[in-house]
């Protein structure tokens, strides 16, 4: 086997221009056009506007590159291109070689007869795909929902959706050479599959079954070799003779380790190596793959609540626990593997075991998978159906589908991380009917693609994980309803979209929820970065251009004058935004979680950005950790305090939910303060909290303390604490916070500098003190909690992390440290 890779240094013109430019591969014709400085950053005010000629235009990558003569000796030569984006034709010295039309497939062209020793050169010629979309539209119209700004009639091309417009993201149509290319040469024959399969049925040990299939181009001998490390140390080995270009090799790993979720157990990760062999015992072709020990799937059964929806890992059912995620650019030959690294990171960093890998963007890199596997981030993976009709019924597009899926499928399925394959996003949500219409597709059309197509390749090419046709999804027979509390995935949006008071939530008994949230604006330092100063308004014309969603800054804004008082200046109201964001997500979370096991699982909308935008994300664009993500790292502690409480009420339900493992002793406090701090009332309580369960603790009924004292100055504080360190805390009122008599909590911070550059911060203060938060002027820092209530007598420890290191002095003086009250006239 001997590869040339064909990535770096390329060309770019425009079709019908002479002028090119430097281009890079892996990459996408923005980028390079950027990079050479012929056009404007796209995400700065409102210059996507102005770059909408790009996606209209056609494009030609080329490059020239040298053979060696021995390449061509080899029995096979093939061109490999991980990722054409999308309508592509490739020449190699003038001679086509091969066309694509899918920027999800993984595509090989035969070229040994097209090169030659020596100087070489290759062509990709993109075409614009707009000309197609409007073509097929006008030949049949078929339905999608429509937002301002986005490109109708998408759905008939196998591109990355987003791409087009969506309401969190640009109309930014690339095109280009997103993944690795290079040329492939080969003798006899190469390893086209390797399948590992794993049996856990027999106590102490794990059977493994490595499927392996081979691309002949010559006759002869052939043999597996399949060896199995840990740590660099080979637990089992077997072999294994061809049989028409197929073998499986059975093997035994004794006392495995076993792969579990965050939170549950560790990650360890075996190597599965294959050595396709010769009759000599030649070496032709090899492949290794990371493997997890483990069982993880879904389990639906019958219950007193319907039907349970609910992941078990190695027979053990956990809560899931995270976020949807988006393509992480809008541009995504510029996800590094550290981009991944970070914002999963930061996942993990904020307890969650799951995310989505939501259908409307792409199949992500191996880099993410590889990370997941290494975090415990359980994926749920979508195949790329989202939010539109699809013509199931032209049999050219079906097939484009279904080598697409059984790429992905292939390349993905031995990563422990992935948990459940799922055919679309919200199709089911109003988009399919009996028939097709003007707004929807038919029941027919649709179980063509997800109750047909997309299973049979899981079924074929991965048949121990588990296959959900829709997020969500209605079990066959009552499809119109993809909402029903007693089964199923759910995505709730009544309260964004229909203004819905936060608390409406925890009257929602849904077996897992898949998707709900509430928007907020960027971090301050975001959004200075691509505004001017006189667009720091927030309704002016380029803050309502980073804002997709219709009336999205309206919404923010009812809600805000309806919990606080009126915002001082605007960074308060885009962190007033935050805070707001945190509280209803929290709400949300914390009554499900107090639910399980009726519901065991949540993923809200959404983890991350694609550019920097108004949106539902608790990650901007940059990273920035905005108050739902410090927010999420409470909600999902693995032991949590909450309550249950009811506008107006005076009663709090207080309940403890853990996710551990084994019964934990703990203690429960609760601490009833006026507004200047106060004590009131003190209680503390031991409890032995049950495994992976969450249960009711008592009635806490303020009626009397509020008639005395005023509900308006009264502050109740939980703190939950195991082995005398504090592992879940809250603030809750009887009432909003606009209605409560807060003052100056005159806080003071006191600085110590470590060894390792970052700062501990004590903060101590003479009045209670609410969504207390800090940051550092001029500079970027990491905090390990933000966004936290404060009270007299508890002072709370953050240490933060500076991006760039910094002397003390200059730490103490960049340091900001604000609250409630400053944020509020």
């Amino acid at each position: 086997m001997q590869t040339i890779d064909l990535g770096g240094n390329w060309t770019v013109a425009q079709a019908g221009k002479r002028r090119r430019i430097p281009a890079r591969v892996p990459g996408c014709v923005h980028l390079d056009l950027l990079a050479a400085g012929r056009i404007k950053d796209p995400f700065h005010r409102d210059n996507e506007a102005r770059l909408q000629w790009i996606g209209e235009a056609g494009w030609t990558y080329s490059r020239e590159f040298v053979v060696p003569a021995a390449l061509l000796r080899h029995d096979c030569v093939l061109l490999r291109c991980e990722g054409l984006d999308t309508f592509a034709a490739i020449h190699i010295n003038g001679r086509r070689v091969g066309r694509a039309d899918n920027m999800f497939r993984t595509w090989e062209f035969d070229v040994r007869q097209a090169l030659k020793a020596g100087r070489n050169r290759i062509e990709v010629r993109f075409a614009s795909p707009l000309p197609t979309i409007r073509r097929r539209m006008q030949q049949r119209h078929i339905p999608a929902w429509k937002r301002p700004g986005e490109i109708n009639g998408a759905q008939y091309i196998r591109k990355e959706p987003c791409n087009f417009g969506w309401d969190w993201g640009p109309c930014l149509v690339t095109c280009g050479i997103w993944r690795d290319v290079a040329l492939v040469a080969f003798d006899a024959a190469r390893i086209a599959d390797v399948h590992v399969r794993q049996d856990h049925s027999r106590r102490g040990k794990v059977l493994l079954n490595v499927a392996v299939a081979a691309e002949r181009v010559r006759k002869g001998k052939l043999t597996a070799l399949v060896t199995v490390t840990y740590r660099n140390r080979t637990v089992a080995r077997g072999e294994a003779p061809l049989r028409d270009a197929k073998a499986e090799v059975a093997l035994e790993v004794r006392n495995p380790r076993l792969w579990w979720p965050r939170g549950m157990g560790d990650q360890p990760l075996y190597e599965v190596t294959v050595d396709l062999l010769d009759a000599a015992g030649g070496v032709l072709d090899e492949a290794t793959q990371r493997v997890g020990l483990r069982t993880l799937g879904l389990r639906r059964r019958k219950d007193r609540w319907g039907e349970s929806f609910e992941f078990l890992a190695n027979g053990v059912p956990f809560f899931a626990k995270g976020a949807d995620w988006i393509p992480a650019d809008a541009f995504a030959p510029r996800i590094t593997r550290e981009h991944y690294r970070r914002l999963l990171a930061d996942a993990a960093d904020a307890n969650m075991n799951m995310l989505r890998v939501w259908g409307g963007g792409i199949y992500e890199d191996d880099a993410f998978y590889d990370t997941c596997d290494e975090l415990g981030i359980c994926i749920w993976q979508d195949f790329i159906f989202a939010c539109a009709t699809y013509p199931s019924f032209d049999r050219a597009f079906m097939a484009s589908v279904k080598a697409e899926a059984a790429d992905n499928v292939r390349r993905l399925r031995h990563h422990p991380c992935i948990a459940l394959w799922c055919g679309n996003n919200e199709l089911e949500q109003g988009l399919v009917g009996p028939k097709w219409t003007p707004h929807t597709m038919s029941w027919a059309d649709y179980g063509k693609l997800f109750d047909k197509l997309l299973p049979d390749v899981v079924r074929r090419l991965d048949p121990d994980r588990d296959y959900w046709p829709g997020s969500p999804h209605s079990p066959r027979g009552d499809r119109a309803d993809a909402n029903n509390p007693a089964y199923g995935d759910a995505h709730l949006w009544t309260v964004w979209f229909g203004r819905k008071p936060f608390e409406w939530y925890t009257g929602c008994r849904h077996r897992f929820v898949s998707e709900f949230g509430f928007q907020s604006f960027p971090e301050p330092r975001t959004v200075r970065a691509f505004t001017a100063p006189a667009d720091r308004e927030i309704h002016s014309p380029v803050m309502r251009h980073h804002q997709r969603f219709t009336n999205g800054n309206g919404n923010m804004l009812h809600f805000l004058y309806d919990w606080f008082r009126p915002p001082r200046d605007f960074d308060s109201t885009l962190r007033l935004s935050q805070i707001l964001q945190g509280m209803c997500v929290k709400t949300a979370v914390e009554n499900w979680r107090r639910t399980m096991p009726r519901c065991m699982g949540t993923l809200y909308w959404q983890l991350n950005d694609c550019w920097p935008v108004a949106s539902w994300s608790s990650l901007d664009y940059h990273g920035r950790w905005k108050a739902l993500h410090y927010f999420a790292r409470r909600f999902y502690a693995p032991l949590l305090v909450s309550a249950a409480h009811d506008n107006d009420s005076t009663s709090f339900d207080l309940h403890v939910t853990s996710d551990l493992g084994s019964q934990t002793p703990a203690k429960l406090t609760w601490t009833l303060t006026d507004v200047a701090g106060e004590v009131l009332v003190q209680v503390a309580d031991d409890l032995l909290v049950r495994p992976r369960r969450s249960e009711f603790i008592e009635t806490l009924d303020l009626a009397e303390p509020a008639r005395r004292f005023g509900w308006r100055r009264l502050m109740l504080w939980l703190d939950l604490s195991v082995r005398g360190r504090t592992v879940s805390s809250d603030c809750l009122l009887i009432q909003r916070p606009e209605k409560l008599e807060l003052t100056d909590p005159h806080i003071r911070p006191r600085v110590r500098a470590r060894r390792d550059g970052a700062f501990d911060v004590t903060l101590t203060c003479r009045r209670p003190a609410m969504w207390v938060h800090l940051d550092l002027a001029r500079a970027d820092a990491r905090f390990s909690d933000n966004f936290f209530h404060l009270r007299p007598g508890a002072p709370v420890t953050i240490t933060a992390w500076p991006a760039n290191p910094m002397p003390a002095e200059r730490f103490r003086n960049a340091l900001r440290v604000r609250s409630l009250v400053d944020l509020c006239r």
